[in-house]
């Protein structure tokens, strides 16, 4: 069964990064490379059997209501690059890079699952 990449806002974030392990991809809708990684992840997950139980979803920081989204994660302010993906198990940010690349999330996904 396809999956699909998840919108996150201001209503779902907290639920979203509490999942068992979550996948989540920050961008801004004027950002031509979040746009693509977007359709990279999009693409991959109609197709995906190892992660099935892993959430994926984007997130744009341009949208409104995202105020306590970004007050309970201050290391935001510290990202200068985007998209910038993020890795949650259990409630808990595990990894983290900017840029884009199904490759690269792959790598770290599997990474953490030897670790599991």
């Amino acid at each position: 069964m396809a999956r699909e990449l998840e919108t996150v806002d201001g209503e779902n974030w907290k639920a979203f990064t509490e999942a068992p392990a979550a996948v989540l991809v920050l961008g801004k809708t004027d950002c031509d490379n979040c746009l693509r990684y977007g359709s990279e992840l999009t693409e991959f997950l109609a197709t995906d059997r190892e992660f099935g139980d892993v959430r994926f979803g984007k997130m744009m920081l341009d949208q409104r209501g995202l105020i306590d989204f970004k007050r309970a994660n201050p290391w935001l302010a510290e990202v200068d690059a985007l998209p910038f993906t993020v890795i949650y198990v259990g409630g808990e940010r595990t990894k983290s890079f900017a840029g884009g690349g199904v490759d690269r999330l792959l790598s770290r996904l599997r990474r953490i699952g030897a670790r599991a």
